[in-house]
């Protein structure tokens, strides 16, 4: 790989970065959405509101988190909020500005599968669930979804409906309509999204490697040391 040269999951994860405006609050899932807006918040956006599902908002992660429940989050967060109180306070009072969203599924209505593939009785695979999605895909005022596109993953016919969406749109060039499992119709007045810039490739990367190394290390709890009680009252 040259010195600018980049990948597919770089190439998402960049462009999905530029899609956050400073100052928005977002929705955060692990994976690529959290590379996504923890790039844009180390680069083009620096007052980006986090929120994660596990209730930490305004977390400023120094590498990347493995599950909502990483330490990281909490450490990093202007506040803590129990879990109802995302939902009901930020969520569905309409204070979430862009919410992220992945599946293994996706139709031509934008309808996110993320429960299993297969039969629901008899899954071939039985996937995380729904967790929050439904609502985020309800409540939020902007929902960006981030996935690799196959004809595996974009479908004519879900397996399982977990997440409503409707989605009008334009269509994407051949290579697109041969990773996509319905006819796709393709507009004439598509533009060609720029590459990621030597800037934007450095900080992913640098981002991607401090969370690989700190990931490596052996996780190291300090419990707090319990004053003495063999000691005489003065």
């Amino acid at each position: 790989m040259t010195e600018h040269a980049y990948s597919r999951d770089e190439m998402m994860t960049v462009t999905a970065a530029r899609q956050l405006p400073n100052g928005a609050v977002c929705f955060v899932g692990i994976g690529l959405p959290s590379a996504a807006c923890n790039l844009a918040r180390v680069t083009h956006a620096p007052d980006l509101v986090l929120i994660y599902e596990s209730g930490t908002v305004g977390t400023r992660p120094l590498v990347l988190p493995l599950s909502i429940g990483d330490g990281e989050l909490a450490e990093t967060a202007t506040c803590i909020v129990p879990l109802p109180e995302v939902f009901a306070h930020y969520l569905q009072r309409g204070r979430v500005d862009v919410g992220f969203l992945g599946a293994a599924q996706i139709d031509r209505f934008g309808n996110l599968n993320s429960t299993v593939i297969g039969d629901y009785a008899h899954p071939k695979v039985r996937l995380p669930g729904a967790g929050g999605a439904p609502e985020i895909a309800t409540y939020a005022r902007e929902v960006l979804v981030v996935m690799k596109q196959s004809p595996r993953s974009f479908v004519p016919q879900l397996d399982f409906r977990t997440s409503c969406g409707y989605l009008t749109g334009s269509g994407a060039p051949e290579a697109a309509r041969a990773a996509t499992g319905w006819p796709l119709a393709v507009d004439g007045s598509l533009e060609t999204l720029p590459p990621p810039s030597p800037a934007e490739l450095a900080s992913l990367r640098d981002l991607e490697a401090r969370t690989q190394r700190a990931h490596a290390r052996a996780v190291r709890i300090t419990l707090p040391v319990a004053p003495s009680t063999s000691e005489e009252p003065a």
